[in-house]
């Protein structure tokens, strides 16, 4: 009895520490099956994804590189990050005491550098689905497939490849439910519960962080797709809501210039929207040169003077052509093809590759206008729509993406762009490194070849600047004496019209009409092209300037300012000769008889077109300054010595005859060639 009595207090105390102990050790197995569970799923998740990137990837090399690289992603980046994670995982084991607190200082270590590989994966997944549903579409490709997965993964099942494809999705998703697990089986008096904690929610914030990534992603493809639509297609777009959209935009823009309504300030996006600006303009610029340097190295490439016959015994000619005939079969070809495959399509890719990001920072625009008028309702209303939250919500999306990625994307582009130039610095060395050694053995040929670099150099520059100051005194001169005359001749049969305006008018109020006028109003003139008018206001009776008053010699009206020039009067030949050799006095000369009229150009075989003409039906004839002229008749056929019958190009036509000179005689012409 007594030994019952005193072992009843014993149980009684000893029941409630018994049971305390038991909890403690089933929490305590539970976290160690739950850390168990830990690392051999992560086994078994970095085991299926190297047979993903080696075995099944390996042997889908039937299909495009491209769908290869859409299919598989960064998977490479991820198995990378994930081998690493899991040897610092398996190390904890050799440290029970402190295995949990271990296992949670590392998910706080990692989870930056997993978010930023399985975002990008997360975010391509869909774009991977899209593929595969295109493989269904072709039931052999799509039988192919299948049979390598069950190969190689038979656990797979009809899933194929979409099995295989969002394990990643799965794995990011499960870390803070493992975490979680081991959480709720560790006391929370012991130190690994707080840095459990903090793991949990880092994890958490993971998974959030990638799905609002993937979000944004999904509006910049939506926003990113550069569309070459005709009018008709845009036109066919629009509708009541779109119209409706836009109205509203255009009027918050014009609020804001007119200062109703604040404009949002962000300088951090417009500093990053102008570097971007620059960056794009440079691209440009550089593909518009290298175009331009392209076409340049084709035209030299077909003019190939070494197949002309030039009439010259051997010695260094000879050399030089097989010199030439080498360099353009060979050296410039080459050097052209590499130009294309290291320098412009590369730079072709980069312009399109800019594009996009152009695309969405437009339609950034627009959704900031559509923020700021969300934004001034919800001040003065308090609530909004569904519809005007998404709106406000597109905005946060796009403006968060752009300036997340705008600054890598200037980065990289810069970076781009500068191997571009590096590289064809590059080809150009190498391409006069490659000249110059197939010239060595030409070179000791040359006029001066003794001469030195500087000595060389000096010799040219003279050279140039004697020839480049000849060019200029031919120059000069050529414009001194020919002044290319403004006006088009008049037509056969209007020199009474004009010499009636030029008496009544005079001169200076004389005007040709550079283009056919046609009359809108009563009061509007309809004119052909090179016609003379005479004006008589530079303006209509409501002050307009643009109007001018005008008559034809028969009729009054208006024509409009900008299709008018003033008219100079080209002197008959007979008025210059007057001008040039003045009559003496007659009381120191014998009479003479008078001449008979002498054309005004005299007939011979070959002529000079001293100034341009432009035919303007299809009895005249067009010509060039300089150009030989065959004369057939130096008069029309009413006899008009103003006009003469030619022949150029194998054409027949009239010409006026004032813009003809001989073809021997330097009188016309005024200058020689400077020697």
């Amino acid at each position: 009895m007594a030994d019952h009595e005193t072992d009843e207090p014993s149980s009684r105390t000893g029941s409630p520490d018994g049971e305390g102990r038991v909890s403690g050790e089933r929490l305590l197995l539970h976290q160690r099956l739950a850390v168990r569970e830990l690392i051999d799923t992560e086994l078994s998740y970095l085991h299926m994804l190297r047979l993903c990137a080696s075995d099944i990837r390996s042997c889908l090399q039937q299909l495009p590189q491209g769908d290869l690289d859409v299919l598989f992603s960064n998977i490479d980046d991820v198995i990378k990050v994930n081998s690493r994670f899991l040897h610092d995982l398996q190390e904890t084991a050799s440290r029970k005491e402190e295995q949990v607190h271990l296992i949670g200082n590392l998910f706080l270590e990692c989870h930056e550098e997993l978010e930023r590989v399985y975002k990008v994966y997360c975010a391509s997944y869909d774009q991977a689905l899209l593929l595969l549903d295109t493989y269904r579409r072709e039931p052999e490709l799509q039988r192919e497939i299948q049979s390598i997965i069950e190969a190689v993964v038979p656990q797979a099942g009809p899933s194929g490849l979409s099995f295989l494809l969002v394990i990643p999705l799965q794995r990011i998703t499960k870390y803070p439910l493992l975490l979680q697990k081991i959480l709720e089986n560790t006391v929370p008096d012991a130190s690994a519960y707080p840095v459990l904690q903090r793991a949990v929610s880092a994890l958490q914030d993971v998974n959030t962080n990638i799905n609002e990534y993937k979000r944004r992603k999904e509006v910049a493809s939506k926003y990113t797709k550069v569309e070459q639509l005709t009018l008709r297609e845009r036109l066919a777009r629009l509708n009541t809501h779109t119209l409706s959209k836009k109205t509203t935009r255009l009027s918050q823009l014009l609020k804001q210039e007119a200062g109703l309504v604040p404009r949002t300030e962000d300088k951090e996006f417009d500093d990053l929207e102008e570097r971007f600006h620059w960056v794009s303009l440079c691209v440009t610029e550089m593909k518009n040169n290298v175009a331009v340097y392209l076409d340049n190295l084709e035209a030299f490439l077909r003019f190939r003077p070494q197949e002309y016959d030039l009439d010259i015994p051997g010695g260094p000619v000879v050399q030089h052509c097989s010199l030439m005939r080498d360099l353009q079969l060979q050296a410039f070809p080459h050097f052209k093809q590499r130009l294309k495959g290291l320098v412009w399509q590369p730079l072709c890719s980069l312009a399109k590759a800019l594009a996009g990001p152009q695309n969405l920072i437009k339609k950034r625009l627009d959704k900031l206008l559509d923020f700021e008028r969300v934004e001034e309702k919800l001040l003065e209303v308090g609530s909004v729509t569904y519809e005007e939250q998404e709106a406000r919500h597109m905005y946060q999306a796009l403006n968060s993406l752009l300036v997340a990625e705008l600054p890598q994307l200037n980065q990289l582009a810069t970076r781009w762009l500068g191997q571009i130039l590096r590289t064809f610095v590059g080809l150009q060395r190498e391409l006069a490194q490659q000249v110059l050694q197939r010239a060595e053995g030409s070179l000791a040929q040359l006029p001066h070849y003794h001469l030195s670099e500087p000595a060389f150099r000096k010799l040219v520059e003279d050279t140039l600047g004697q020839t480049g100051h000849q060019l200029r005194s031919f120059q000069e001169n050529f414009e001194k004496v020919l002044p290319p005359p403004t006006m088009q001749p008049l037509l056969p049969g209007a020199e009474r019209q004009v010499q009636a305006l030029l008496s009544r008018y005079g001169p200076e109020k004389l005007y040709q009409v550079t283009s056919g006028v046609s009359g809108a109003g009563t009061l509007d003139l309809t004119l052909p092209r090179g016609q003379i008018v005479a004006l008589l206001q530079n303006k209509d009776t409501r002050g307009n300037s643009s109007r001018w008053l005008v008559d034809t010699g028969g009729h009054r009206g208006y024509v409009p300012s900008g299709k008018l020039e003033l008219y100079r009067v080209i002197p008959r030949q007979e008025e210059v000769k007057e001008r040039e050799w003045p009559h003496k006095d007659s009381r120191h000369l014998t009479p003479e008889p008078t001449p008979a009229p002498v054309p005004s150009v005299p007939v011979v075989t070959q002529v000079v077109a001293v100034y341009p003409f432009v035919a303007r039906s299809s009895h005249e004839v067009s010509l060039h300054a300089g150009q030989l002229v065959t004369v057939l008749e130096a008069q029309d056929k009413k006899g008009n010595p103003e006009w003469s019958l030619v022949e150029v190009n194998e054409q027949r036509g009239y010409v006026p005859s004032s813009f003809l000179a001989r073809a021997g005689s330097p009188a016309p012409w005024g200058w020689s060639v400077p020697s």
